[in-house]
């Protein structure tokens, strides 16, 4: 309730004219208080509160929520944070039950048991064990809350608020500088009061630090006039730090840097992935012995003794402290990879312009290489090897340049491309052998893993180069060897094409638009070979010599016979073709009737039992070209093409007209081997569903089926009709080529030197993410670790949604890189502990599944509890491990010191453990305050003693009615 005054000034006897004076105007403190209280009130923390007991362990494992809200007091800003533990009403309790004078929730947890050392947990629960409370705290960039007075004064507009909501949350306030993390406040309750107050210094006097000088502080404090005193609850924590794993040898083998580098590593090697930490990834193990609920009397620790053994605590528990950023095998790979990305220099500036000079003059001009490629000279048919090519072309490329400048050494080079092409090793041309690949099978998870991230089959030979790349720039060189291999795999790629070798490695067909851009720059170039090979031997062999084949084996091989040489120039190969071209006219000369008027060519087979509508002829299904198969490159160039004809009729005919080239093709081809033919029958085969056939009676009453062209075939301007009418009788193989093969193959090699390393690593990330995270399931199967499963699978998401895109985000492709590298450091940290406890080798059977069990909870929970404390499994390596540590630091004073004495015994001098690093007592009990007739409220003290703090957090309750 506010007063007012008004103070009435008469100035003059004779003037009416007079001043008020408004005490009412609110202070910055009470617009400060009433913020606060319209905050508690917003958040519907007004009256008690209602809430079961806490469970065992539910402060740590269960789910909290947080609100935040913005408060000022004058310019000064203040954060308040509401903190609450999500737990299920209490619906089990009546109303009856509640009393009206309840103790505030807080209260009753001050004295609950279940909780004490929460693992994980904000400070002010582990210190105080409350379930709920709210906290104000200066701004981010606000100064902190130093001086006495303001201190107070945050404390007593706390204070009010509470009183004016009867809000039973305790609030508290972050005073002093924030790192010291010093908090006050209080909570009320009807007719209570709990102070929470705290010390924090950075030595602990000599007289707390132990239980005895904390009992006479908690005592003190607590001032309970009744004699004798009640008993005073106990729960201690010691905490053991175990630094020095020297005694466990770390199980991950390095690799052998000096065989790789000196090229004695089979090719094989090539493909395999490091994987592993480089230095023990489990930096700290931390052991926690407890005594909890102790009474004052049972145990003794004051400063000339203790009763507080580490190996007679009734309770263990053990936390593991891993490295930040361990080295990783895998993570570095990718990471030093990834780094290329960013790099902009070509090929040439990288090695030099001699280095690539001649090359460069080869593929400047794609229409010299045409002319190159036409030229009439005869190829050599004697016995070709791949190898010696190989070396030939490697031999010129460093025409100019010392051998020692090589950046990959001879012997690596020759390894690295024994691995890439295998079938180099048969010294044959034809390597058609050694050409299949184990593609995964189409229900196997590898298959559907390359397809989400748009990579390559794992055993294709796009994956063996990105390995191949990513290993050479790890280990030989860095991006001058990356620009070399490269170069050499263009000279490989190129002679292949000149000499029919089909390329080892790739899955036979059109590009698979479902991998990544270079695989389908590959796929083309093999699909040209094919091509070009099936001419050849078409060429060599002759027409005669040629079968008519079932329709699953007309594929790219049959049909390519009897294509034309628009691209060559050559008088002889013109010959030769019509050469070929009058003996298949022999062989359809017997297949004709003698009444036909022209002659069929280009038969494949008849076309079962239907036969022409306009003649008795069987309709035959004709020879027809291979549509051209394209990348996703020029699938996106085409789709540009057609879009910028517009809209208009003009350009809506010539896109038509563009778009029916294979069409065309076809009804040329479907002409040919059916003289006498029409458009309907062209229908029937090609495109069934547009010839509609009905039954009808004839004048004779007989019931005849008939046939007609579907109402789209009908529309005016159709373009089959304008497309059957200027096609003409040619059969397939004297048609223009649909797939021009050489210009392709020019253009794909053309396109493969002119990639930089940087490009060429935007085009291998994909597969190497993809063999990253095949290696990691492989490393994961003999680990079983579910968090790391469950990793894995959100990375394989992230990384698919990324490398969909064409350009994906540098950015979020090194936080994927980041993710990897975590999920191996988890492997690495599971390895660590299996060989610290054991499980690898001579533990007992029935020891193993528990200490496996234990490892696993280790790397999924904050803390785990040990069965049987230090006379468990689990518990007895721990201690060996501790004395292992012991005896390795103090050996050597320990020698020193048993040489003077002459003694053995002093060995007994060393102790089986060290200081504890931490020591926690938390004392508890039920006292009336401030006077003897004052109701038994709950008091809590909470110590911490470290090497560098001491931190005292006490809870005192109070009465405020009866005092």
């Amino acid at each position: 309730m506010r007063i007012i005054f008004i103070c009435i000034l008469l100035c003059h006897p004779e003037s009416e004219v007079f001043e008020i004076t408004d005490f009412t105007t609110a202070s910055e403190w009470e617009r400060f208080i009433s913020r606060v209280e319209e905050v508690l009130n917003d958040w519907k923390l007004i009256g008690s509160g209602v809430g079961k007991p806490l469970e065992k362990g539910e402060l740590t494992s269960g789910s909290w929520e947080e609100h935040t809200q913005e408060i000022n007091f004058a310019d000064f800003r203040f954060i308040i944070t509401h903190h609450c533990l999500k737990q299920e009403s209490a619906e089990s309790q009546s109303r009856d039950e509640q009393e009206e004078d309840a103790y505030p929730l807080a209260m009753q947890d001050l004295l609950c048991m279940n909780n004490d050392f929460p693992p994980r947990a904000h400070c002010l629960v582990r210190w105080f064990g409350v379930r709920e409370f709210l906290v104000i705290s200066p701004g981010a960039n606000c100064e902190a809350v130093v001086s006495e007075s303001k201190c107070n004064l945050l404390l007593s507009s706390v204070s009010i608020a509470l009183a004016n909501t009867g809000c039973q949350v305790p609030l508290l306030v972050q005073i002093q500088q924030k790192w010291r993390k010093v908090y006050a406040g209080e909570c009320q309750g009807p007719g209570v009061r709990t102070d929470f107050e705290m010390v924090h210094l950075r030595k602990a006097p000599g007289q707390y630090t132990h239980l005895s000088g904390l009992l006479d502080v908690f005592k003190n404090k607590i001032g309970c006039p009744l004699t004798p005193l009640p008993p005073i609850s106990i729960s201690i924590r010691f905490t053991f730090v175990l630094q020095d794993g020297q005694q466990c040898s770390w199980p991950q083998q390095p690799p052998d840097f000096d065989a790789l580098l000196a090229g004695e590593v089979g090719g094989v090697e090539f493909g395999k992935l490091p994987f592993g930490a480089c230095e023990d990834p489990i930096s700290e193990l931390h052991l926690a012995t407890t005594w909890p609920n102790l009474t004052e009397g049972i145990v003794v620790d004051n400063d000339v003794y203790s009763d507080l053994d580490p190996l007679q605590a009734p309770h263990w528990s053990v936390r593991v402290r891993k490295a930040d950023n361990p080295q990783c095998l895998l993570g570095e790979f990718l990471m030093e990879f990834f780094k290329l990305c960013c790099r902009k220099e070509t090929s040439e500036e990288i090695l030099g312009r001699s280095a690539v000079e001649e090359e460069g003059k080869e593929n400047s001009d794609i229409s010299q290489a045409l002319s190159k490629l036409t030229e009439p000279a005869a190829v050599p048919i004697h016995k070709l090897s791949v190898s010696s090519m190989v070396h030939s072309a490697r031999k010129r490329i460093r025409r100019n340049r010392r051998a020692e400048e090589s950046p990959i050494n001879n012997d690596v080079l020759n390894s690295i491309l024994l691995y890439l092409f295998p079938d180099a090793a048969l010294d044959k041309a034809d390597s058609s052998e050694v050409r299949s690949t184990q593609e995964p099978a189409r229900d196997s998870e590898d298959y559907h893993l390359y397809n989400q991230l748009k990579s390559a089959p794992s055993d294709s030979l796009t994956s063996r180069l990105a390995l191949c790349v990513c290993v050479v720039n790890f280990h030989h060189g860095g991006v001058r060897a990356v620009a070399h291999l490269w170069q050499e795999f263009v000279l490989e790629m190129r002679y292949r094409w000149e000499n029919n070798c089909l390329i080892y490695g790739l899955a036979g067909g059109a590009p698979d638009l479902r991998c990544c851009l270079l695989h389908q720059k590959l796929q083309m170039l093999n699909c040209c070979i094919e091509r070009k090979r099936a001419r050849d031997d078409g060429r060599k062999s002759g027409a005669s010599d040629r079968s008519r084949l079932g329709p699953e084996s007309a594929g790219p091989a049959e049909v390519s016979p009897g294509k034309s040489w628009d691209s060559w120039s050559d008088s002889e190969e013109e010959f030769f073709e019509c050469l070929s071209d009058t003996e298949e006219m022999k062989d359809t000369e017997s297949e004709k009737k003698p009444g036909s008027k022209s002659r069929a060519e280009g038969r494949l087979q008849p076309h079962g039992k239907l036969t022409l509508l306009k003649s008795p002829e069987p309709l035959y299904i004709p020879v027809t070209q291979e549509p051209a198969p394209m990348t996703e490159d020029l699938l996106e160039e085409q789709s540009e093409v057609l879009a910028k004809l517009g809209t208009s009729a003009e350009g809506a005919h010539l896109r038509a007209r563009m778009q029916s080239a294979c069409l065309l093709s076809d009804m040329e081809s479907f002409k040919a081997a059916n003289p006498g033919c029409c458009l309907e029958d062209f229908v029937r085969w090609y495109s069934p569903r547009d010839y509609v056939e009905e039954e009808e009676v004839d004048e004779a009453g007989q019931t005849v089926v008939r046939g007609d062209l579907s109402a789209r075939m009908k529309i005016p301007g159709n373009m089959w009709v304008e497309a059957w009418e200027t096609a003409k009788a040619t059969p397939a193989r004297r048609q223009k080529r649909l797939f021009d093969d050489t210009k392709e193959a020019e253009k794909v090699l053309h396109y493969l030197s002119q990639q930089k390393p940087s490009d060429l690593t935007r085009h291998l990330m994909p597969c190497v993410l993809h063999a990253a995270l095949l290696k990691i399931k492989e490393e994961e199967a003999t680990e079983d670790i579910a968090s790391v499963r469950k990793a894995l699978q959100q990375v394989t998401a992230h990384a698919s949604k990324l490398l969909r895109h064409p350009n994906p985000d540098f950015k979020k492709l090194e936080d994927v890189i980041v993710q990897m590298s975590a999920v191996e450091a988890v492997i690495a940290c599971s390895r660590s502990l299996k060989a610290k406890f054991g499980i690898a080798g001579g533990q007992r059977e029935d020891d193993t599944d528990e200490l496996q069990r234990f490892v696993s909870c280790l790397l999924e929970e904050p803390e785990v509890s040990v069965v049987g404390a230090g006379r468990g499994p689990a518990g007895s390596i721990i201690h060996k491990l501790f004395v292992s540590s012991q005896r390795a630091a103090l050996l050597a004073p320990m020698e020193d010191e048993a040489g003077r004495s002459g003694g053995t015994d002093d060995r007994k001098a060393v102790p089986d453990f060290p200081p504890p690093a931490g020591r926690e007592v938390l004392l508890r009990t039920c006292v009336p305050r401030p006077a003897p007739y004052s109701k038994a409220l709950p008091q809590r003290l909470f110590c911490v003693l470290t090497r560098d703090e001491f931190r005292l957090a006490g809870a005192f309750s109070s009465d405020t009615c009866f005092f």
